[in-house]
């Protein structure tokens, strides 16, 4: 009998790898405490957000927060031995059920060695690799060691269910949960003819890689915006341990942008701002739900850039258009997107004026953006966390 079991709490094993990944495992831990009226147990790996539900954590989680192959490579010897730890604290664990979140190259490497330790022990994985993306083999390979999965975008339940994946179910996106957070109040974002002056967010990306990689870009393309005459009000909300970085890196820019630090900042300013430059991620989604247009720029780790060529040569194993999540869920490329060598700070600048005052371009993507709401919407009116949590609890035969 498992420990959890034997006490009648219920015993959840939660594996996060990286910020999103925390503030994600945060909410479902803040779910199933409320579903089990506080009779839970966490154990496992996580951040501030998850300790601060009562996980203790196996070690830093900068050990493993890492992206790029480069950076992989480089802490290759750190991560084998923190998902042997992860794995060996599982298995003396000995939960109810065992939850991955995300960061899928350190999470599912854990789970596929539980699995064939304890082929017994559910596991739920929280966030579906790319799998529509690239590589879709992977989808049938999670079947093996994955009982459930919680998908955030709409089309995943299809696109694992097509491919051979586990049972997926989709459970709403955590940003759908919060409009307050990204549609702007009344006075909050004034027309933009009648801005004066707009408001243009730069979103250089969360990782230092991203930042040091991008941000020459993003400054050229504000020079260009004030060489043609147009000075608008540049906002760039900043990640706390990027912050230093990012002061650096802009502080000769031709527009001196004001920079914000913390989620309540950066959502005020998505609710103030009238168009954006920003990195391809996450972000991009949280801007399209704000109503924000964009154009949007990558610059690939050079490993992981000649990687996924080679990739991209085989047949069958890169499967979309696009990079940016908006225009993947709406099934159309609303959003302009430069990648690599394609960046050219001139037309970004281009792109950007052009959003900042009223016009066809802008016109396009915010019609698309309403649609993305209703296309996002999950099937009940429980909020995702929650509904991810009720999966969670049929796993482990609650």
């Amino acid at each position: 009998m498992n420990s959890g079991s034997a006490s009648g709490t219920l015993s959840v094993f939660m594996v996060a790898g990286e910020e999103s990944g925390d503030q994600l495992g945060s909410r479902l831990m803040g779910a199933l405490i409320r579903q089990t009226g506080g009779a839970v147990r966490f154990a496992g790996m996580g951040g501030a957000r998850m300790q601060a539900l009562g996980l203790s954590p196996l070690f830093p989680l900068q050990d493993i927060a890492v992206m790029g192959i480069t950076a992989v490579l480089g802490r290759l010897p750190t991560i084998l031995r923190r998902i042997r730890q992860t794995v060996d604290a599982v298995l003396e664990a000995s939960p109810d059920v065992l939850v991955i979140v995300d960061s899928p190259d350190f999470t599912h490497r854990v789970a596929k060695a539980v699995r064939k330790a304890r082929p017994d022990l559910p596991v739920v994985a929280y966030v579906s690799p790319t799998v529509w993306a690239w590589r879709p083999g992977r989808a049938r390979a999670m079947a093996a060691y994955v009982d459930h999965l919680l998908a955030i975008l709409p089309f995943e339940p299809e696109v694992h269910a097509r491919l051979g994946g586990p049972p997926t179910s989709y459970v709403g996106h955590p940003l759908t949960d919060r409009p307050d957070l990204l549609l702007p109040g009344p006075d909050e974002r004034p027309p933009v003819g009648q801005a004066d002056p707009p408001v243009l967010l730069v979103l250089p990306g969360s990782r230092g890689g991203e930042v040091a990689r991008c941000l020459p870009d993003l400054g050229a393309a504000v020079a260009g915006i004030a060489a043609a005459g147009l000075r608008p009000e540049v906002v760039i909300p900043a990640v706390r341990h990027v912050e230093d970085r990012i002061r650096e890196g802009t502080a000769g820019w031709a527009i001196p942008p004001r920079i914000v630090v913390g989620e309540e900042m950066k959502f005020a300013a998505f609710r103030a701002a009238h168009a954006a430059i920003a990195v391809s991620g996450t972000v991009t989604l949280e801007l399209a739900l704000a109503g924000v247009p964009m154009t949007v720029i990558y610059r690939r780790d050079p490993v992981f850039r000649i990687v996924t060529e080679v990739v991209r040569r085989i047949p069958g194993q890169v499967t979309v258009r696009s990079m940016v999540l908006p225009n993947i869920i709406l099934g159309d490329n609303v959003v302009p997107e430069h990648l690599d060598s394609g960046i050219d700070a001139a037309v970004l600048a281009r792109e950007a004026m052009s959003l900042l005052v009223p016009g066809e371009a802008r016109r396009r993507q915010v019609a698309g953006f309403r649609r993305l709401w209703d296309l996002m919407r999950p099937p009940g009116a429980a909020p995702a966390a929650d509904a991810a949590a009720a999966v969670v609890l049929r796993a482990a035969g609650r």
